[in-house]
């Protein structure tokens, strides 16, 4: 399997188990060999989804901590490319998240993406190449 690059929408719907695609998230992650690569903003997001499931925050950032997830993308030397993506796809409309994760999709050319997003089939790398996904 490629490497998997992990969005928001599968964090959350695995941390709250009253999310209708809890058990998509719950099979789908443990079908996956961590570390998941994902960025600072997914995390960002998560935890503030989350911030009304009990545990929900900290249960993201231990996902973090027990190296399930790996925030290895570092938005300042890629700013102008996930700036110009957010831009081309402003009537989509992109959030910081997902431009980060087009560019992670880039840089890791087998990588695939675990998305809820639908966006994700709209969005291209390399401004025309379909974007892997993983979803429900």
């Amino acid at each position: 399997m490629s490497r998997l690059i992990v969005d928001t929408g599968p964090i959350v719907a695995l941390l709250n188990g009253r999310d209708e695609h809890h058990g998509w998230a719950r099979d789908a992650l443990d079908a996956a060999k961590p570390p998941l690569a994902t960025c600072e903003a997914v995390i960002s997001e998560a935890c503030f989804l989350l911030r009304r499931v009990p545990g929900g925050p900290d249960a993201c950032l231990e996902l973090l901590a027990r190296g399930v997830l790996e925030s290895t993308f570092r938005l300042a030397p890629e700013i102008q490319v996930v700036r110009r993506l957010m831009s081309r796809y402003a009537d989509v409309p992109m959030s910081l998240a997902d431009g980060c994760l087009v560019r992670m999709s880039e840089i890791d050319p087998k990588a695939s993406i675990l998305t809820i997003d639908g966006a994700f089939r709209i969005y291209r790398k390399h401004g025309r190449k379909v974007i892997p996904t993983l979803s429900p």
